[in-house]
């Protein structure tokens, strides 16, 4: 009879969400550090995965840079980013020397990282883990959904901007998704809806102009 298989690092983790984008610069860092908190607010234990290897920003939005990553007999030790040790980060921006300095990595490299990432980082019991991932469909990610596959990740929340450019990338990314057997629980577009309270819409009748009969609003 064969034993029993022993079971990772990610064995107490309950839900895994994907946080997926199909272009950078659509807040994609931000909202899964906003998931993370609000998910905190619901007196959730959460973690958070940065795997953003070129661009590690959640540190910084946290207030967690510079902090030391310790061993234990499990592994890597994530970064605790409360008192109450109830949110939890591990990022390579905790692994650099210079938080300037730039990950010039191939990509087997990378994908070795993210493989001991997934495998090594002790996080112990946890609601939801939220994994931060690069923009669009690289084998950054499909290294992410392979290695995470046995644990059966929750599904991926796509971001997007309401520009043409982001959704057409975005349309890419939920393909990626149904190829790789991700569920989608949801889209959200970012940066959508606000308009400022002392401004008018730009139209022919109140663009700005220099002649001398334009009346300036305030």
């Amino acid at each position: 009879m064969e034993a029993a298989a022993e079971p990772g690092n990610l064995a107490g983790v309950r839900h895994i969400i994907l946080v997926l984008s199909g272009k950078g610069g659509v807040g994609k860092s931000t909202i899964s550090t906003e998931l993370a908190l609000a998910l905190h607010h619901e007196g959730k234990k959460v973690g958070i995965l940065d795997i953003d290897l070129c661009g590690p920003s959640i540190p910084n939005m946290l207030q967690a840079q510079g902090r030391a990553v310790h061993q234990c007999d499990r592994g890597w030790v994530p970064v605790f980013v409360d008192r109450e040790q109830s949110i939890s980060l591990m990022s390579v921006g905790f692994l650099l020397e210079n938080p300037d300095e730039a990950v010039v990595w191939r990509g087997p490299k990378k994908n070795a990282l993210i493989k001991q990432f997934v495998s090594d980082v002790a996080w112990g019991e946890l609601d939801y883990l939220v994994v931060d991932t690069p923009p669009g469909t690289s084998d950054e990610h499909m290294a992410v959904v392979e290695a995470l596959r046995p644990y059966r990740p929750l599904g991926a929340l796509v971001v997007t901007t309401p520009q043409a450019v982001s959704v057409g990338d975005v349309r890419r990314e939920l393909t990626f998704c149904k190829k790789t057997g991700l569920q989608v629980v949801g889209v959200v577009e970012n940066m959508s809806g606000f308009a400022c309270p002392h401004c008018e819409p730009l139209s022919p009748r109140n663009v700005p102009t220099s002649s001398p009969g334009a009346v300036e609003r305030s």
